[in-house]
Protein backbone atom coordinates (compact mmCIF):
# COMPACT_ATOMS: atom_id res chain seq x y z
CA UNK A 1 0.00 0.00 0.00
CA UNK A 2 1.01 3.14 -0.85
CA UNK A 3 1.53 6.20 1.35
CA UNK A 4 0.20 9.88 0.85
CA UNK A 5 2.63 11.83 -0.56
CA UNK A 6 3.15 14.13 1.77
CA UNK A 7 3.07 11.36 4.91
CA UNK A 8 5.80 9.94 2.54
CA UNK A 9 7.78 13.45 2.63
CA UNK A 10 7.35 14.02 6.57
CA UNK A 11 8.30 10.14 7.38
CA UNK A 12 11.62 10.47 5.05
CA UNK A 13 12.21 13.97 6.60
CA UNK A 14 12.04 12.73 10.29
CA UNK A 15 14.51 9.60 9.52
CA UNK A 16 16.92 12.05 7.80
CA UNK A 17 16.56 14.17 10.92
CA UNK A 18 16.90 11.70 13.27
CA UNK A 19 19.66 9.98 11.23
CA UNK A 20 22.06 13.38 10.98
CA UNK A 21 21.21 13.88 14.50
CA UNK A 22 22.70 10.83 15.75
CA UNK A 23 25.65 10.23 13.54
CA UNK A 24 26.42 14.05 11.98
CA UNK A 25 24.74 15.32 9.06
CA UNK A 26 28.42 14.13 6.64
CA UNK A 27 27.62 10.40 7.63
CA UNK A 28 26.74 8.53 4.41
CA UNK A 29 23.93 7.02 5.70
CA UNK A 30 22.72 10.71 6.73
CA UNK A 31 23.48 11.77 3.28
CA UNK A 32 21.53 8.74 1.92
CA UNK A 33 18.47 9.49 4.08
CA UNK A 34 18.59 13.55 3.30
CA UNK A 35 18.69 12.51 -0.59
CA UNK A 36 15.37 10.70 0.11
CA UNK A 37 13.59 13.12 1.78
CA UNK A 38 14.30 15.85 -0.97
CA UNK A 39 12.91 12.87 -3.14
CA UNK A 40 10.10 12.60 -1.63
CA UNK A 41 9.47 16.35 -1.27
CA UNK A 42 9.76 16.78 -4.53
CA UNK A 43 7.08 14.21 -5.41
CA UNK A 44 4.58 15.70 -2.69
CA UNK A 45 5.57 18.75 -4.72
CA UNK A 46 4.36 17.20 -8.03
CA UNK A 47 1.84 15.64 -6.88
CA UNK A 48 0.61 19.42 -6.07
CA UNK A 49 1.11 19.99 -2.10
CA UNK A 50 2.47 22.60 -0.69
CA UNK A 51 5.39 23.02 2.02
CA UNK A 52 2.72 24.52 4.51
CA UNK A 53 1.14 20.94 3.89
CA UNK A 54 4.25 19.46 5.35
CA UNK A 55 5.30 21.97 7.84
CA UNK A 56 2.67 22.53 10.88
CA UNK A 57 1.64 26.43 10.56
CA UNK A 58 2.07 27.05 14.11
CA UNK A 59 5.65 28.79 15.63
CA UNK A 60 7.76 26.78 17.79
CA UNK A 61 9.86 29.23 18.20
CA UNK A 62 9.15 33.86 18.66
CA UNK A 63 11.58 35.62 16.78
CA UNK A 64 12.51 39.00 18.26
CA UNK A 65 12.40 41.79 15.47
CA UNK A 66 15.61 42.82 13.84
CA UNK A 67 16.85 46.17 14.80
Amino acid sequence: MTRHPIQAARAAQQRAARAAAAVGSHHPLARLLLAAAAIAATAAWEAGHRVSDLHSPHRHHERAPRA
